[in-house]
């Protein structure tokens, strides 16, 4: 072997960041694979290369008969151990012919002789194997990298440009030599990707393979909207707001609840950004998916009433045990509050995690005056009594029985949980800004509003 072929081992393996000596290791096996498909080859041989001179030579095996014998019979009891059942015919698999593995022939070296064997014309087919070996040991050794690369990226955001698209899948480029796909059962319906086109996607997972790593992206994942939101607001990134949940249909409508680590810091307005500007970024590259910004509330009953936005909600009962909410809103607000195809309500239960059950006040007077409603007496929920005789939906503060409304903490000082007991019995409970303001969304002073981005215009849940 010429020195240009070992300069060039060592000048790939520093290149691609691959080890010189195992390059050096596979290029010896591949000579050996060689010398033994020419005729007359030893049984037994190996071949050793000159790190430093680039030269080589083939050695030929001499294994004394008892040795052979005893290291073929064991090869045999191993094949034999590891013979298993043909999937296709049900048979038996014959064990194949037992072979000495060098590995096993290296621990007897000092009873084996060794002569050389180097064929006279081994150069020629030397300069082709180690070409052949090289390029494939480096193909090998950018899949490894590449799979060590991406295997702990699942779930992070990639930007890649669109190479190919068809009926079945996308491909995507993620940078040189590295595609991903986008299959149809991660694309959202109604998007199209042309050739060229950057987009943005989050990493589903990723497989090793004979053919190498198979990177597969998504767009329809939630980890999507949560990577958009940490690159467009700097306060989610640096941990002051957090994003506790997300429920999406994708290409149609998502819910988001978040929450603030930081006093004085509106983790709503942090996402919505100045002028809508950051939220307005998500829904571009959402390409007009509607997203509903919700204040993340301890309180179930609170946080129903907010995941229901845009519509007003009157009154929430909850049933803590089986996670079940009624909700009672104006009969102008049922339409909205269900949603096209029962779509808002249904994002606001698995936003949530509760089972929602919508009614109007029509239709929940009128059951109520026939049947009654049995309120859940669940222990943790205010214990004031409304002046229509119900109680109180609000989670009673810590260490108190009452919730955070004035006129239901001053029935601590009175003997009687009724508000309509307070001031001569007329009614102390605190006004709401519009009739229909709900008893849950008083006893916020100063509530943040669920904003809705529509196309990058902003709303406001009244």
């Amino acid at each position: 072997m010429s020195q240009e072929i070992l300069d060039a081992v060592r000048g790939l393996a520093k290149e691609k960041g691959i080890s010189s000596e195992k390059l050096m290791v596979a290029l010896e096996d591949a000579l050996l694979s060689a010398y033994k498909k020419q005729p007359g080859a030893a049984k037994y041989a190996r071949v050793e290369m000159d790190r430093e001179e680039a030269d080589f030579r083939v050695y030929e095996l001499l294994v004394p008969p008892e040795l052979e014998e005893q290291l073929l019979a064991e090869a045999t009891e191993e094949a034999q151990a590891e013979s298993s059942v043909d999937p296709e015919t049900g048979e038996l698999r014959e064990p194949p012919e037992p072979e000495l593995d060098p590995e096993k022939l290296a621990l007897y070296r000092d009873q084996i002789g060794e002569r050389d064997v180097t064929p006279d014309d081994f150069g020629r087919i030397a300069a082709q194997t180690a070409k052949q070996v090289i390029l494939q040991r480096i193909r090998e050794a950018e899949r490894d990298m590449m799979f060590e690369e991406y295997r702990d990226r699942v779930g992070e955001l990639v930007t890649g440009i669109v190479q190919q698209s068809d009926s079945r899948y996308t491909l995507v480029q993620l940078r040189e030599r590295v595609e991903a796909l986008l299959p149809k059962s991660e694309q959202v319906d109604g998007e199209r990707y042309d050739h060229g086109q950057r987009v943005k996607a989050v990493i589903k997972d990723v497989s090793n393979s004979t053919k190498g790593p198979s990177i597969i992206v998504s767009r329809r994942d939630s980890e999507l909207i949560k990577s958009l939101f940490e690159l467009e607001v700097p306060e989610i990134a640096d941990g002051l707001v957090e994003i506790t949940g997300v429920a999406r249909e994708p290409g149609y409508r998502s819910k988001i609840a978040v929450i603030s680590h930081a006093d004085g810091v509106d983790p709503v307005g942090a996402c919505v950004g100045p002028r809508g500007s950051r939220v307005r970024m998500v829904v571009s590259e959402l390409r007009g998916e509607k997203i509903d910004i919700i204040p993340y509330n301890d309180e179930p009953a609170r946080f129903v009433a907010k995941a229901l936005s845009p519509a007003r909600v009157r009154e929430v009962y909850v049933d803590d045990d089986n996670k079940q909410a009624t909700v009672v809103v104006p009969d102008d607000q049922l339409s909205l509050a269900i949603g096209r195809e029962g779509q808002n309500a249904r994002l606001a239960a698995r936003l949530t995690g509760w089972r929602i059950d919508i009614r109007s006040e029509t239709e929940f007077s009128a059951e109520e005056s026939e049947h009654g409603f049995d309120e859940e007496d669940a222990s943790g929920r205010c214990a004031a009594i409304l002046s229509n005789g119900r109680r109180c939906p609000n989670a009673s503060l810590p260490g108190s029985r009452y919730c955070g409304i004035e006129s239901h903490q001053a029935l601590a000082a009175i003997d009687s949980d009724r508000v309509v007991d307070l001031n001569g019995g007329a009614e102390a409970e605190e006004a709401p800004a519009e009739p229909e303001e709900a008893p849950v969304a008083a006893a916020d002073p100063e509530p943040a509003e669920p904003v809705v981005a529509d196309g990058g215009h902003e709303g406001e849940a009244a």
